[in-house]
């Protein structure tokens, strides 16, 4: 049998960008499974959402945001703390780099890690990767709840901790007057959840019951199409719900029957394949995915840090 290319080293080949105005002022840009950014328009100023693995990913969504606005951009907002969605900031020239006060504490703990890890998972995302300046510290951090006035007519964006779930550290950006979310990798739609530095129990109940209950009408999640419609909406946060719950099903009942590691692997991907292993990074995720979940079930709350050894390791012994 061939030995199946490690994580998304293979996948080299360019993707469609496509931009979307999803109210006045309010953007977003997919990428056929890659990372999803945004950005709000405030009367005078712009927050963006994510930033990129690179500068020079961060500025070509610039270049194309740019066609449509010109106002600075006062905050970037980051939502968590992997590489993919921070090492691009430098292109933003922002006044504050806004993350939850455990997005910090992770960037000091394996930020470094982080960057290397995921580097030699996804080399596609780092385009010109000798430009990056170093780790993106945050400039300002909130526990619960921040709010930005947007001025004028336009309402608040809302930025919020909805619970432990992708990270310790996950925030969500909110337009409750345009029902607009930005989940960040709290939800996917149409795309398979990575779960390597998860909660999961957490995050299949009451964090994902926190983001139902803002009653978002669009939302953009980590990765995938953007949610359209609240019958989208539901759909994204029940297929992320499903996910988690066959994950826990699975490896969990492997942990507790004193099965294997590969065990529960091989019994994870017999239960998820056929509704999610045609969608972006799947076979990517899913034996980090399932690595961290025996962690949970072995007692082990605070997620192992992810080394480009240990990425490895783990890679080898459930292929």
């Amino acid at each position: 049998m061939a030995t199946k290319p490690f994580a998304s080293s293979a996948d080299l080949a360019p993707k469609d960008e496509v931009f979307v105005e999803l109210a006045e002022g309010v953007y977003t840009l997919t990428a056929e499974g890659d990372p999803n950014v945004g950005a709000v328009e405030a009367e005078d100023f712009l927050i963006c959402f994510e930033a990129r693995a690179t500068p020079a990913a961060a500025r070509r969504w610039l270049t194309t945001l740019r066609k449509h606005t010109k106002k600075p951009v006062r905050y970037l907002v980051l939502s968590h703390y992997h590489a993919v969605r921070t090492l691009g900031a430098s292109a933003f020239d922002a006044q504050e780099v806004v993350a939850h006060e455990m997005t910090r504490v992770l960037i000091a703990e394996r930020g470094q890690q982080d960057w290397e890890s995921e580097y030699g998972r996804m080399p596609r995302l780092f385009e010109q990767p000798a430009e990056i300046p170093g780790l993106t510290w945050p400039t300002l951090t909130f526990s619960d709840r921040m709010t930005i006035p947007l001025g004028g007519e336009r309402g608040d964006l809302v930025l919020q901790h909805l619970g432990r779930g992708h990270t310790a550290g996950d925030i969500v950006a909110w337009l409750p007057q345009q029902r607009i979310l930005f989940a960040g990798d709290l939800v996917e739609s149409q795309a398979a959840l990575y779960t390597g530095d998860a909660f999961h129990d957490e995050w299949a109940t009451s964090t994902l019951d926190n983001v139902a209950d803002l009653g978002a009408e669009v939302l953009v999640g980590g990765r995938g199409k953007v949610a359209r419609d609240r019958i989208e909406v539901e759909a994204a946060i029940a297929q992320s719900r499903h996910f988690l719950n066959e994950l826990r099903r699975t490896v969990g009942g492997v942990h507790a029957a004193g099965g294997t590691l590969k065990e529960a692997f091989e019994q994870a991907h017999q239960a998820l394949v056929h509704r999610y292993g045609r969608w972006p990074i799947f076979e990517h995720c899913l034996p980090f995915d399932v690595k961290r979940y025996w962690d949970e079930c072995d007692g082990k709350d605070w997620p192992e840090i992810w080394t480009a050894g240990r990425d490895r390791a783990v890679w080898d012994a459930l292929q």
